[in-house]
């Protein structure tokens, strides 16, 4: 006997998680930018710009995490909402969209901490795979329904 179809609302869960992340890696980057402006004394007219910024600041790791959150993660809220109004909430769609999630918490992880290039690679190569799985099957779904 299968399981019954998930509620409508509950594929925008894993968006609210997202966005949960992106405030989670806004936070740690305010508060890092704070304390390096304190720290080194580093005056506002001097850091107008995001170029100007990187040359200033020693760390920059959340700030580059927070410009990612809002690259491929668009195309993931994009096919939340498609899932939601096609009526493709089903549970191989909300499970690959909480792989997703979690792929992404695991990318923003190593990116603001120790930022090893080849675990965050692995975690953000793993995250694309499953966010172009998630359209493959939104796709055959809205060709072949």
């Amino acid at each position: 006997m299968l399981p019954p179809p998930p509620a409508p609302g509950q594929v925008f869960l894993p968006a609210l998680a997202m966005v949960a992340l992106t405030i989670a890696v806004t936070v740690r980057m305010f508060l890092e930018r704070v304390r390096q402006i304190r720290g080194e004394r580093i005056p506002f007219r001097e850091i107008p710009s995001g170029s100007q910024m990187a040359l200033r600041f020693a760390d920059t790791r959340a700030a580059d995490n927070y410009r990612n959150l809002f690259e491929a993660p668009v195309l993931f809220y994009l096919a939340l909402v498609v899932a939601a109004l096609a009526g493709q909430a089903t549970p191989l769609v909300l499970g690959l969209a909480w792989t997703y999630v979690a792929l992404r918490v695991a990318h923003s992880w190593i990116h603001c901490t120790y930022n090893r290039v080849k675990h965050r690679f692995y975690a953000f190569a793993s995250s694309t795979l499953v966010l172009l799985v998630l359209w493959i099957v939104l796709a055959i779904d809205l060709v072949h329904p």
